[in-house]
Formats: C-alpha cells, structure tokens, sequence
C-alpha cells in the first residue's frame, strides 16, 4: 500500500514551485523537475504527472490558490478511485 504521507510530500515539492494561483493542469508543467514525465513513487503506487492527470484530472477543481489545496484535491481523487 502506498504511504499517503510520502505522495503528499512529492506533489507537494514537486508543484510548490509553480505561480499560484494557477488555471488549469499546464500551468503546473513547469515546475516539474521531469516536465509531465515526474514520476511520483511509493511503495506498489507509480505514476507520472501526466497519467496523475488522466486519471484524477475530474476531481480537481482549478483555478487553484496554493499548493496545498491542490494536493489535497490530488489526494482526494486518488484515493475515491482506489489508486492507492
């Protein structure tokens, strides 16, 4: 089972360089060390940013105003389709 804490702590660095508030999903492509190849991994849990997209994109809820509220978003949509 993935740790949740430790994928909070990934998107969290990995989107906390983008300028909030951001519009849509290809604001946040900049900040990502790897583009929308980011790889975000933990224990069985392994997907890139642009598959995060794919298949969490419906919950998120842009434009968003801070990090945080996006991971949480990213959190809550992972988890209500049982990703990890």
């Amino acid at each position: 089972m993935a740790d949740k804490a430790e994928l909070r702590r990934q998107f969290t660095e990995a989107f906390e360089g983008a300028e909030f508030p951001v519009e849509g999903p290809m604001d946040l492509v900049p900040a990502l060390p790897e583009g929308p190849g980011t790889t975000f991994e933990s224990d069985e849990f392994s997907m890139t940013a642009m598959e995060l997209n794919a298949k969490s994109g419906d919950q998120q809820s842009f434009p968003y105003e801070s990090v945080e509220e996006l991971v949480d978003d990213l959190m809550e949509g992972l988890e209500s389709k049982d990703l990890f």
